[in-house]
C-alpha cells in the first residue's frame, strides 16, 4: 500500500510540473512564437488622434495603428506567414504598458513616448515620431504661457506631458493650477466650458483636437513646443528576438514609399517636418 501511495504521490508531483513547466514556458514565449501561430494583439489608444484612435465604425485607425499595420506585414513576410490575424486591445494612458508588461498586447500603437524612466518597465523599437508639447487656448483667451499665472491648465494624466508640466509651474512662478483629465475630448470640453484656461499636450495631437471641434475658430494652438517627444512602438521588455523584427520592419518601411502614405493618410496631405524627415532618415537601418 506504500508504495501504491509513494508511486501515485510521485506520479501527481511529476504531472504538476509538467503542467506548471507547460505554463511557465508559454507565458515567457517570445511574442515571434507566439505569431508563428497566425495571431498578434495590438494595443491602441481610443483618444490619441490622429496617432491612434477609434474611428466612425468603431474600428482602431490613425498614424500608428497603420505603422502597425504595415509592421505586421513586414513580419508576415519575414516569417514566412500566410497570415497574421491582428487582434485590436483597447488600452488608456494609465493601462498601456501594464497590458504590455502582463502579455495582453504583444505591440503598443499608441502616442508613447520613448523614456529612459519607461525603459525600465517596457522596451522600445526604434523611434516612430518626433512630435513636441504644446498648448491649446481659447482664441479671445491668454496670449503667451506666461499669462497662464493663476490659471488653471488641464493635462492628460499618465503622461510625460503631466510630468513636464508640473515641473514647469513648479520651476517657475506661474502658480497654476494643474487639472488632470483622463482623455484629451474632456480636457478640450472643459477649455471650451471655461473651466480651465488652456490644455497641455503633444501639437499635433492639440492640432488634430481642435480642428474636430464645433467651436474650432474660437480655439488657438501655440506654435511654441516646450519639448520634444520621441514616439515608439511598446513591447515586452527582454524580448530582443520579437524587438529586432520590429525593427527590421520599421527600417524597410522608412525606406520605402509606404511611410509617406501612411503619414499623408494619418495628416491629411500636411508635410512632415524637417526634423521628422530627419528620423525617418536616421532609422533607416541598413541590413
Amino acid at each position: 500500500m506504500r508504495k501504491i501511495y509513494r508511486s501515485a504521490s510521485f506520479a501527481l508531483t511529476m504531472a504538476i510540473c509538467i503542467a506548471l513547466g507547460g505554463f511557465v514556458g508559454e507565458a515567457s514565449a517570445g511574442a515571434l512564437e507566439r505569431i508563428q501561430n497566425g495571431k498578434i494583439k495590438i494595443g491602441y489608444r481610443d483618444d490619441a488622434a490622429p496617432y491612434s484612435y477609434k474611428n466612425a465604425i468603431g474600428e482602431a485607425a490613425g498614424y500608428s495603428v497603420d505603422l502597425c499595420r504595415a509592421v505586421v506585414a513586414q513580419l508576415k513576410t519575414q516569417l514566412e506567414l500566410s497570415e497574421i490575424s491582428i487582434t485590436y486591445v483597447p488600452v488608456t494612458s494609465n493601462t498601456r504598458f501594464k497590458a504590455v508588461q502582463n502579455g495582453q498586447v504583444d505591440l503598443l500603437c499608441g502616442a508613447a513616448t520613448a523614456t529612459l524612466a519607461r525603459r525600465d518597465l517596457v522596451d522600445f523599437s526604434i523611434p516612430i515620431f518626433i512630435d513636441g508639447a504644446a498648448v491649446l487656448t481659447m482664441a479671445d483667451g491668454p496670449k503667451n504661457f506666461s499669462s497662464l499665472k493663476g490659471h488653471k491648465i488641464g493635462v492628460l494624466e499618465a503622461t510625460t506631458t503631466e510630468i513636464l508640466l508640473r515641473n514647469i509651474v513648479k520651476k517657475t512662478d506661474l502658480e497654476s493650477e494643474i487639472v488632470t483629465v483622463t482623455n484629451h475630448t474632456d480636457g478640450r470640453a472643459k477649455l471650451e466650458d471655461g473651466e480651465i484656461s488652456a490644455y497641455f499636450s503633444d501639437r499635433a495631437l492639440l492640432v488634430h483636437l481642435a480642428a474636430q471641434s464645433s467651436q474650432a475658430k474660437s480655439l488657438h494652438v501655440g506654435t511654441r513646443y516646450f519639448s520634444h517627444e520621441p514616439y515608439a512602438l511598446a513591447l515586452k521588455r527582454g524580448d530582443n528576438d520579437f524587438r529586432l523584427a520590429v525593427d527590421r520592419a520599421l527600417s524597410r518601411i522608412y525606406r520605402s514609399d509606404n511611410i509617406s502614405a501612411i503619414f499623408d493618410n494619418a495628416f491629411n496631405g500636411a508635410k512632415p517636418s524637417d526634423i521628422l524627415k530627419a528620423m525617418y532618415l536616421v532609422s533607416a537601418l541598413p541590413e
